[in-house]
């Protein structure tokens, strides 16, 4: 058995009432070909000062590479935070025998935090509050299998409000992201309940930014597009910020901002700005401001979700990742987006609540060519 060093002093930050977390959390769905490659990783990680581990039985071999890992570094029990998660669809004896195997597959008698994985639909919400869930999420607080639960979500801003109205969860994980900051004003809120708030994969989800474009690495000048993102989110007050490591290297940011969670600098701020100014620049009159008065649609075409990654695209040039995005509405159920661009039949309704005056049904048949067509005429940029 391998001893870990004793992980360098960094900021902690709260989280709901479990214990304080580094401002980076190791999610462990991404170094997974091997054992022995999570264990390289998970080194790396405490050397770098995070103690927020994050995992989930839907991560494949994550539980069981983490536990072995855990267990070949000896690293002691209280020298990390573990959070697993449990998908809401289990009756309560299927949940009880799901929630013994994670803790097994890990080797620990006890979760810091539980997290109900996907709360994207008000029958989960319904499940973890009101059916089979909350009994079992009650059960293994009583138990003391688990310390704290929270969830995570890629639903509606409608189902996340309702959750964290129903004051039944200490922490939550939401996509926040600098090109992407939508939720932030859940994220506040939910700071201001006294809840710990995850940020979900600000680096790869949060646009592809660990290899930006290099018209982006231009507008972020003199930073890293994903050294600004994360300070962003830090400066935001958000408790931790995720990231999926698959080899050592990749958790360098990590190391290097170990300590950034100070407000941003003049300096920061500014090249920020510059960012929605080029990006208004360059869309010109076809820049969405992502206000939503255009919904909702008769087609349920989700109009500013995908005018977003138009406006990525156009405004600094995050074209491979708004085409991975794009290329997964649709394929994902519940989990992201489930109709494209394509679905507007031109009916109009949108236009006259929209308050820029965008022609919305044009920019959506722009973003359907540039993100899922073969190249041809732009209508604009």
């Amino acid at each position: 058995m391998l001893m870990t060093k004793p992980a360098p002093k960094t900021p902690r930050r709260a989280f709901g009432a479990g214990p304080a977390v580094s401002l980076f959390s190791l999610g462990t769905m991404r170094a997974l070909d091997s054992p022995e490659q999570l264990e390289q990783v998970l080194e790396a990680a405490l050397a770098a000062g995070i103690n927020h581990l994050e995992t989930a039985p839907s991560y494949g071999p994550s539980e069981s590479y983490l536990g072995r890992a855990l267990s070949r570094l000896g690293v002691a029990r209280d020298q990390v935070v573990i959070t697993t998660k449990i998908l809401p669809n289990f009756d309560f004896e299927g949940g009880k025998r799901q929630l013994h195997q994670s803790l097994e597959r890990l080797g620990v008698e006890r979760l810091d935090n539980l997290a109900v994985h996907g709360l994207n639909l008000p029958e989960h919400l319904a499940w973890a509050t009101a059916g089979p869930g909350a009994e079992l999420l009650a059960w293994a607080q009583a138990e003391g299998l688990v310390g704290q639960v929270g969830f995570s979500s890629h639903g509606s801003n409608a189902v996340i409000e309702a959750a964290l109205a129903s004051g039944a969860f200490r922490f939550v994980s939401l996509h926040l992201h600098l090109f992407d900051p939508g939720r932030l004003p859940l994220a506040q809120r939910a700071l201001g309940q006294g809840l710990g708030v995850l940020a979900i994969s600000p680096a790869d989800k949060g646009g592809q930014l660990y290899a930006p474009p290099a018209q982006l690495s231009a507008d972020c000048a003199p930073f890293h597009p994903l050294e600004l993102a994360y300070r962003f989110l830090l400066a935001q007050g958000i408790s931790s910020l995720t990231l999926g490591a698959a080899q050592a290297s990749d958790l360098a940011w990590a190391g290097r901002l170990a300590h950034g969670d100070g407000p941003l600098s003049t300096e920061e701020q500014r090249v920020i700005t510059g960012l929605e100014q080029r990006r208004r620049q360059r869309l010109g009159a076809s820049y969405c401001g992502q206000c939503r008065a255009c919904l909702p649609c008769p087609n349920e075409v989700p109009i500013p979700a995908l005018l977003r990654l138009r406006n990525l695209a156009v405004g600094h040039g995050m074209d491979n990742h708004a085409k991975e995005r794009y290329a997964m509405v649709g394929q994902a159920g519940h989990w992201f987006e489930t109709v494209n661009a394509a679905a507007c039949k031109n009916c109009g309704d949108c236009l006259p609540r929209c308050p820029l005056g965008l022609a919305i049904p044009e920019l959506l048949a722009d973003t359907h060519q540039r993100l899922a067509a073969a190249p041809g005429r732009r209508l604009w940029g």
